[in-house]
């Protein structure tokens, strides 16, 4: 999906950045682009995860977890304050299928991220490998 940029809202700003992000596999900055307080939701994991720290840990873990990660289709809600961008990855060799949902505040941050995924093997697989990588880095940033 290609960035936009010229003279943009906060929101559009913040998701070309996001796109630019991901383009480049490079999630390390994401918390520039994320408020103090945001909320991640993981595929994977019954509570939320709060904080920049948690979600550029998991977001960058993940983008190294990916194999032939690619958005699709994308979705902004009549407010334009939400967005849901629907994607295709690979994961130990299992095909998956999400979406990403973002929620965005008033200054274009990003407050909420939540992750759905596709089909059940598929998630399986990015769980056992995000597990290996994370494993108990993420329990001290639950809260």
């Amino acid at each position: 999906m290609k960035a936009v940029t010229s003279n943009l809202n906060p929101i559009n700003e913040t998701l070309s950045r996001w796109h630019e992000m991901v383009a480049a596999r490079e999630l390390s900055k994401v918390g520039e682009i994320a408020r103090e307080d945001v909320v991640f939701r993981s595929p994977v994991a019954h509570t939320p995860y709060h904080g920049r720290e948690a979600l550029t840990l998991v977001l960058n873990t993940v983008m190294n977890v990916f194999e032939d990660f690619k958005y699709y289709r994308e979705f902004v809600s009549e407010d334009g304050k939400s967005v849901a961008l629907e994607f295709s990855a690979h994961v130990a060799g299992k095909e998956l299928k999400g979406a990403d949902f973002i929620r965005f505040d008033e200054d274009g941050l990003i407050s909420e991220f939540e992750v759905m995924i596709r089909p059940a093997s598929g998630l399986m697989a990015l769980g056992q490998a995000m597990g290996a990588r994370l494993e108990g880095k993420l329990d001290v940033l639950k809260g």
